[in-house]
């Protein structure tokens, strides 16, 4: 494991790479013994860093969790981040590509908790009774470290890659619709780029949930009631131009759209 001193230089670092816009050299090409209870300990102190400055935890991103994403990525297990309040943007929203680096997009389900959830043994089924509601949400990634070469090591420490996040379409009670088969289509200016359904992530996305519950149980952390939380992508990760418009029809529940200046 990495001492206190280097940890701490790695996500002083990172904080610096997401200010200037520019990605650092793979943290495992410069730490090779590095682990991933390193990369953990790396983004609790960035996420400390970020609270210091003032800013707000709403939830959290689980990431990697379906075959799509870990076939794009080479990466095989699961991985989570923290997601600040500032990092939640509206439907219909106009996004400043600048603001991120090599970002791509991404078709999700988000799940708002109405009660806790402690690991390490939550269920499926408690994860459902605990959510107030479930909604669209795409999820832009952006990258503080280089993109060549990336395990989940460097992943985990760049906060598993979060950016933002874009709200929309029809909340829904969690047993009003069979979320394995929610599904939507991704439209990149009006082309379909990629369609996806919700059965992708651990065949069904609450099962991310309660992966996550469990996983934060580890390290003395739980979800919390009003917490946000993005359960996975079901498409791969579609790259962003400047001036692309993004649409996403989940059908029923309703659509997104955000456009990139």
């Amino acid at each position: 494991m990495l001492d206190d001193a280097t940890i701490e230089a790695i996500a002083d670092e990172l904080v610096e790479a997401g200010r200037t816009r520019t990605p650092v050299p793979l943290l495992t090409a410069r730490h090779p013994g590095m682990t991933v209870e390193d990369a953990y300990r790396v983004q609790k102190l960035w996420r400390e860093r970020g609270e210091a400055a003032g800013r707000v935890v709403a939830g959290h991103k689980i990431g990697l969790t379906s075959r799509a994403m870990q076939q794009a990525t080479g990466i095989t297990e699961p991985d989570y981040g923290v997601i600040f309040n500032d990092a939640i943007l509206e439907n219909g929203c106009t996004v400043d590509w600048a603001a991120y680096t090599h970002p791509r997009i991404e078709v999700e389900l988000a799940f708002l908790l109405k009660e806790d959830l402690h690991g390490p043994d939550v269920t499926l089924p408690e994860v459902l009774r605990a959510t107030e509601y479930v909604v669209p949400a795409l999820e832009i990634l952006d990258s503080r470290i280089e993109m060549e070469g990336r395990t989940i090591v460097d992943t985990i420490s760049d906060n598993a890659a979060l950016g933002a996040m874009v709200v929309g379409g029809t909340p829904v009670q969690p047993d009003a619709v069979d979320l394995r088969w929610a599904a939507a289509i991704l439209f990149r200016n009006e082309v379909v780029e990629e369609t996806g359904v919700a059965a992708g992530v651990l065949n069904h996305p609450a099962s991310g949930v309660a992966w996550l519950a469990n996983k934060l149980a580890a390290h003395g952390e739980a979800l919390k009631a009003g917490e946000i939380i993005l359960a996975g992508s079901f498409t791969r990760p579609l790259w962003l131009g400047r001036g692309d418009t993004i649409f996403a029809d989940y059908g029923r529940l309703g659509t997104i759209t955000c456009h990139f200046q």
